[in-house]
């Protein structure tokens, strides 16, 4: 049962990175795809914590979040630059 849902949690996953990479190709605006990046950053962050899961290291949860935090800062600047330039 476990290894089922293990292996479902993970098509979604890369579902969503497909998703992801569409909108940020597709995308006629910036924001779009910043949007986009953004969901790729924390669709990674779940990936690293799936990794993490499956490998049995846990030390890994600790990179995915300081890469949620930089993730958040970037999109933060990214959204001080577009509103009103740095």
């Amino acid at each position: 049962m476990a290894d089922a849902l293990l292996t479902i949690s993970g098509v979604l996953i890369f579902l969503g990175i497909a998703l992801s990479m569409a909108r940020l190709v597709i995308g006629r605006t910036i924001v779009d795809r910043i949007v986009a990046i953004d969901m790729l950053t924390v669709i990674t962050i779940s990936l690293i914590a799936l990794y993490a899961h499956l490998s049995g290291r846990f030390a890994y949860i600790d990179v995915a979040l300081v890469y949620g935090l930089l993730s958040f800062l970037a999109v933060l600047a990214i959204a001080r630059y577009l509103e009103r330039g740095l």
